[in-house]
């Protein structure tokens, strides 16, 4: 039961993971420190996909749940839990790309704003100063 309970734990990290990963940068035009979290997350992410490695979080929770007398499912946490809702046919390396590329360009835009939005708040400090 133990062994469940913390395959449920990582699930929710590795779940709270992509989401920070993929909308986090709306956040950070809130708190724009929060970049220096942010940015990491997104690489890793996009490179995750774009190289179609497994995230070290999906054996672990795999392992959990074989130990808790599961059937630990094959495939990656995206493949798993995301595509089987959005892609119910299965994760191809095509759709591994558009969702890697789709977490780019979502932050791209984000972190633009925020750039442009820190450039427009300088001019209006120097105009002042």
């Amino acid at each position: 039961m133990m062994y469940l309970a913390l395959a449920d734990l990582v699930l929710l990290t590795h779940a709270a993971f992509v989401l920070f990963a993929v909308v986090g940068g709306l956040a950070v035009l809130r708190w724009p420190r929060l970049a220096w979290v942010h940015l990491p997350a997104v690489v890793w992410a996009v490179l995750i996909e774009y190289a179609g490695w497994i995230c070290p979080l999906t054996p672990l929770e795999a392992t959990l749940r074989q130990a808790g007398g599961e059937v630990a499912y094959a495939g990656g946490f995206v493949e798993h839990y995301v595509t089987a809702c959005l892609y119910p046919s299965g994760l191809t390396r095509g759709v591994q790309i558009v969702l890697g590329s789709l977490v780019l360009a979502l932050n791209a835009v984000v972190y633009w704003r925020l750039a442009a939005h820190r450039a427009a708040g300088q001019q209006v400090a120097t105009r002042r100063g």
